[in-house]
């Protein structure tokens, strides 16, 4: 038993260590099995924390980035506090965040109360799942996060916790889309290399 434990110790120091040599950067997910190839336009409706169904094109005109997330998912905790900042900052560029809960109301409503959230939260449980699968998007875990142009074309998405860094990009991206510096093909092709 001792020699058991005497060898799990070494390997979890062992894996801490860290390696000199160059890893192979890992081998990006082609963007058609995120986005499709073609143009897709979303378009759902979802209650939100008051039982009120909102539709989708009530933000129409607007930029939207679509965050799934779940109270029970400690990344998707972790990117509110700088979607709440996002939301501040690029609200004058015309973008929307829209929190999409893939959870419970109840937890949810408990959870916003805390997390004072400045941006619609939609609650949808398998709904809300539903909303990336009818985009054309596998929806393979949480956090998940969809770009959609002010016409509600799906423009992009990020699998994952997304960074400030990411956000900001998504944020340049959707103001030379506007400028017409670049096209839905160009800033597809950039919001999918998150």
């Amino acid at each position: 038993m001792a020699f058991i434990a005497l060898m799990a110790g070494a390997l979890f120091y062992a894996a801490r260590i860290p390696v000199t040599e160059q890893a192979a950067p890992p081998t990006p997910v082609p963007s058609a099995t995120l986005v499709p190839t073609g143009p897709v336009n979303v378009s759902f409706e979802l209650a939100d924390m008051d039982g009120r169904v909102r539709d989708f094109a009530e933000w129409e005109g607007k930029h939207r980035v679509l965050n799934f997330w779940a109270t029970w998912c400690a990344p998707c905790r972790r990117e509110i506090p700088l979607l709440k900042a996002f939301q501040d900052e690029y609200d004058i560029l015309g973008i929307q965040v829209i929190g999409i809960a893939v959870d419970f109301p109840e937890p949810v409503v408990a959870f916003a109360e805390a997390a004072e959230f400045n941006y619609p939260i939609l609650v949808g449980e398998q709904d809300a799942m539903a909303v990336a699968e009818t985009s054309g998007v596998d929806f393979i875990g949480l956090p998940f996060t969809m770009i959609v142009d002010r016409r509600g074309e799906l423009i992009g998405t990020h699998m994952g916790e997304i960074h400030k860094e990411q956000l900001d990009i998504v944020a340049a991206t959707l103001d030379s889309l506007d400028g017409g510096e670049i096209d839905n093909d160009m800033a597809r092709a950039v919001l999918n290399a998150l």
